[in-house]
């Protein structure tokens, strides 16, 4: 399976689909941070939530530069359509660190971040240590999303393009304050929320159990539906 792994992360580097994400981040995250300093936590928070959007993007992609057929071949090859699905899901998550990793850096490149200006402004290890909370805990959600969109599932890129608007926007909308139902989406907003003047344990529970049970149900989704439409 790790041969599968390294299969599809070769073909997403060398084909150059892996560029799209990261001009994406590199000029989205440039222009945030270029237009004024923030404390730690802030600037992570907003960043994870791009990131969902992104890294959610770049799974699609990754998934979707297999043919079909191919795909079908690889599911033979490694023993079941179980450790196939898992060999696409590992290679995503692979693909999403040096993403992550540039966007934890780029604010400090860019002159993005500032230390604590106030008495009651939360500690500057404490704002780093939320934002990478907040950005490897979205990071499971956004590849669940991506897996949801991915050809294999969608049947098709416009389809596939429509799920990921909706996800993405949904996670936006259902993320507000007043929200009734903020449940049916993953914690981006909420997550964004608590990195700013620094989440309580609770908080940081509340949000973590919340990205896990979504992105399992998610997961269970698109393993039963890879298993219909193979």
């Amino acid at each position: 399976m790790s041969a599968l792994v390294r299969m599809r992360l070769y073909a997403f580097t060398r084909t150059g689909r892996a560029l799209a994400p990261l001009v994406a981040v590199l000029v989205v995250l440039s222009m945030l941070y270029g237009g004024g300093k923030a404390q730690a936590g802030e600037a992570y928070g907003v960043s994870a939530a791009i990131m969902f959007g992104v890294l959610a993007w770049q799974t699609k992609i990754l998934l979707d530069v297999e043919p079909d057929v191919q795909r079908r071949i690889a599911r033979v090859t490694v023993g079941g359509p179980d450790r196939e699905l898992l060999a696409g899901l590992g290679a995503a998550f692979v693909a999403a660190l040096p993403m992550i990793l540039i966007a934890l850096v780029l604010p400090w490149l860019v002159g993005g971040v500032t230390t604590p200006q106030k008495a009651d402004d939360p500690p500057l290890s404490e704002g780093i240590a939320l934002g990478i909370w907040a950005h490897l805990l979205l990071l499971v959600p956004a590849i669940a999303l991506g897996a949801l969109a991915s050809r294999a599932v969608a049947g098709s890129g416009g389809r596939g393009l429509l799920v990921l608007l909706v996800g993405w926007i949904g996670a936006i909308v259902f993320g507000l304050k007043q929200s009734p139902i903020p449940w049916v989406a993953p914690p981006v907003m909420p997550t964004a929320r608590d990195t700013v003047a620094g989440a309580h344990l609770d908080q940081i529970v509340i949000a973590t159990a919340w990205a896990l049970v979504w992105a399992a149900i998610a997961f269970a989704g698109y393993r039963q539906l890879r298993r219909t439409r193979a």
